[in-house]
């Protein structure tokens, strides 16, 4: 497994299942949590989470059924929107553009109508953090964390 082949298969896995909206194929679990699942060749993508509003989960890579890579989110819209459809659907459009370069959420910025996403990284695929919001008019609205890396590479 090479780093360039996950940062990879981690786009074409996350365009594939949240990004996508409703087009994923989703498993709602009998711990009330959500899983979405995708596969391509050796590589397995699990993204498992609870909520609705706020909403928390993680992300797992398997290669060749050993797992590999891990993230850990949380986020959520500030109590100040009422109406936070909206504000989710600006998020699966931004992370429809999530960069193959650094595939942990959407891009550094994007735009779409009065709301402005924003991703602030550090690291890389084996080891990174970060954080996205979206504004309204200038006005944080919602925030998310996320750290991740890669598991199990020593026995």
């Amino acid at each position: 497994m090479s780093l360039s082949e996950l940062r990879k298969f981690l786009v074409k896995a996350k365009k594939s299942t949240y990004a996508s909206g409703d087009l994923a194929k989703s498993i709602r679990n009998k711990d009330k949590s959500t899983t979405l699942i995708f596969e391509s060749g050796d590589w397995k993508y699990h993204d498992n989470y609870f909520g609705g509003e706020p909403y928390g989960g993680r992300e797992v890579v398997f290669f060749k059924n050993k797992p590999v890579y891990i993230m850990v989110y949380y986020g959520r819209v500030y109590s100040s929107v009422s109406e936070f459809g909206d504000v989710y659907k600006v998020l699966q459009s931004a992370l429809k553009l999530i960069p193959e370069n650094n595939p942990y959420r959407g891009p550094e910025k994007y735009v779409q109508g009065g709301f402005r996403y924003e991703n602030h990284f550090t690291g890389e695929v084996d080891n990174f953090s970060g954080e996205e919001s979206i504004f309204e008019d200038n006005k944080e609205i919602y925030k998310s964390r996320y750290i991740g890396g890669l598991v199990d590479l020593r026995k």
